[in-house]
């Protein structure tokens, strides 16, 4: 899946980046436009990375080409060495397979570095597996940073993805209640993405459609707007300084620090008055990010101390 596409996912792609370099061929990466478990086991864990989302990281890192599959009961059925010979030999052309220290694939997992040696004499196709990436005695897993987005533990989930915890939504029509308030507002449609608990956001905007990659900053709203008695969570974006017609676009944000609870205010006033604290706060954030973060990044338009770095980190 890559979901999140986190550092231990980075490492991998990185390598096959090199490799394909190094022989002169074109990095590729293979995943599902659905999570497995759906069929599996009759539910799926919301992911923190859409399709969309994850082929535009994969698309930063460098890769080349991605084959994005459906799981379904006729992919599930195919062994490791029909899976390589169909689709990656005579579909893809093949000439090396990396793997993750934990990556098991075909029917009953069966598909792994040692099982496949044979084939890959056979087939004459170079075989390599890339260790995991150890934080804190734990290897980065998608299941952690999960995990850590769900409770709001965005520092722990930074430390894995190597980036703010972002979202990658496209911007669609509301009920122009912030225009109302002065704070116009762009609502996103997450595409099934992990949604940060509910409460009010500093962070950094990117239009995808920008090819100047600049970092806007921001207030994002999670929450049901209590004050107006809805009951639907919305994800609400105020960009401080932009204008300009949104719908239909793309918007990354990428959160930098939480700044209150949602609640219920008093009225209209109220609710103004805070929402003026609120960019402030947000301003204040934006103003420290270059401190904590890279931007741009050498991948990501912001990013931690690595990837680079992180590649001469200890890989065990």
């Amino acid at each position: 899946m890559f979901d999140g596409v986190h550092l231990g996912h980075f490492v991998v792609l990185r390598r096959v980046v090199e490799r394909a370099a190094e022989r002169g061929m074109e990095p590729a990466v293979v995943t599902f436009a659905g999570h497995p478990k759906e069929l599996l086991v009759g539910r799926a864990p919301a992911t923190v990375t859409s399709l969309e989302h994850r082929l535009l990281l994969f698309e930063r890192i460098g890769l080349g080409a991605a084959l994005v599959l459906e799981f379904t009961p006729a992919l599930r059925e195919l062994t490791s060495e029909q899976f390589v010979r169909r689709v990656l030999l005579d579909g893809m052309g093949m000439r090396e397979l990396l793997l993750g220290w934990d990556s098991k694939f075909g029917r009953d997992r069966q598909g792994t570095v040692q099982s496949l040696q044979p084939l890959a004499q056979a087939q004459g196709f170079a075989l390599e597996e890339i260790g995991p990436l150890m934080l804190q005695g734990h290897p980065v897993s998608s299941t952690a940073v999960r995990e850590a987005v769900s409770l709001g533990e965005f520092g722990r989930a930074a430390a894995m993805l190597g980036r703010p915890v972002s979202l990658l939504g496209t911007v669609v029509h509301g009920d122009s209640r912030g225009r109302e308030l002065g704070f116009p507002t762009a609502n996103l449609d997450l595409h099934h993405e992990l949604r940060p608990p509910d409460g009010v956001y500093a962070a950094l905007a990117l239009r995808r459609a920008d090819s100047e990659r600049r970092l806007l900053p921001a207030v994002v709203n999670i929450g049901t707007r209590p004050t107006f008695g809805q009951t639907a969570v919305v994800v609400e974006v105020h960009l401080l300084d932009f204008q300009g017609n949104l719908y239909g676009q793309d918007l990354e944000v990428f959160f930098l620090g939480r700044i209150r609870d949602e609640r219920r205010f008093p009225g209209v006033e109220a609710l103004v008055a805070q929402i003026q604290a609120d960019v402030e706060s947000a301003r204040g954030h934006a103003a420290e990010a270059p401190r904590r973060w890279r931007i741009p990044g050498t991948y990501l338009p912001i990013e931690g101390p690595g990837p680079d770095a992180l590649l001469a980190r200890e890989v065990s």
